[in-house]
């Protein structure tokens, strides 16, 4: 059997980490001095909490090379090791677990993934699926690299704030962008995030969200959806609402946006996912 492995950032909810049979490696998070590992000792609400009343942005790290290799050992004997990481654009956890790899002597595939969030989460639902028709690992891989390059990956933020505390926009200009009410939509594209439109008031933000889709794809009947948000329900339900009234998807998951890539998006952020 196939052990399905990944890192913290993927944000598939307890459930279906459970029901496919993944096992996580976590990210670790720096809050004010304080290290915490995601999933384990910080959880969703408590991280969003401190990243709100902390005074410098969190900070996130990859698992070590050796955390990597005693996981990997830990699977000895139970059947080949498939590891699917956050995007290596945005984070070193695909270079470390590869050194894991290599260190622990088992037998490892590293596939990254160039996404993050639920964007990362769908391909390991997929991977599991093919695992279980009893596609071996270099059919599995074959498919997933084919699926990522037609991954939509868009990032809603509905505040500038850690953009801002990040040196990535000025303190003035992240005044501006407030006053304005002004929304910033940006998209993972091979692994890296890209700004596609500034939009001025939260109901166009969302409706043009939903208008983005739809220029995407034609047929969503075969789609799943992910959608995670930081501490923002409401907007993530009308999202959903919106998504399933105009293109009847196969099925929509929603779930809190970790730590890892939380810290990107902000207070109120949205990653809607999508192949």
């Amino acid at each position: 059997m196939i052990q399905l492995v990944t890192d913290s950032s993927a944000d598939l909810p307890k459930e279906l980490l459970d029901k496919y049979n993944i096992s996580v490696v976590p990210l670790t998070i720096n809050i004010d001095g304080k290290e915490y590992l995601e999933g384990v000792d910080l959880m969703p609400q408590e991280f969003y909490e401190k990243m709100c009343n902390g005074k410098e942005l969190p900070k996130t790290s990859q698992p070590s090379p050796a955390a990597f290799a005693d996981f990997f050992k830990t699977l000895s004997g139970k059947g080949p090791i498939l590891c699917l990481t956050i995007s290596s654009g945005l984070s070193g956890t695909y270079q470390s677990a590869c050194v894991g790899r290599d260190m622990s002597g088992q037998d490892v595939t590293v596939f990254d993934t160039l996404a993050g969030s639920l964007g990362h989460g769908l391909q390991l639902i997929e991977a599991r699926k093919l695992a279980i028709q009893g596609l071996p690992i270099d059919k599995i891989v074959e498919f997933l690299d084919e699926l990522r390059k037609r991954s939509n990956i868009l990032i809603l933020l509905d505040t500038l704030e850690n953009i801002v505390k990040g040196g990535r926009l000025s303190k003035f200009q992240g005044s501006i962008a407030k006053i304005l009410d002004i929304k910033v939509l940006l998209e993972g594209i091979e692994g890296k995030v890209e700004i596609i439109e500034k939009i001025r008031g939260k109901r166009r933000f969302l409706m043009r969200t939903i208008d983005i889709i739809g220029e995407r794809k034609r047929d969503f009947s075969d789609t799943v959806f992910g959608i995670t948000h930081i501490n923002n329900l409401k907007d993530a339900e009308i999202l959903r609402d919106e998504i399933i009234k105009r293109y009847k998807p196969k099925d929509i998951i929603i779930n809190y946006m970790g730590a890892t890539m939380g810290t990107y998006a902000g207070k109120g952020g949205i990653i809607v996912s999508f192949y």
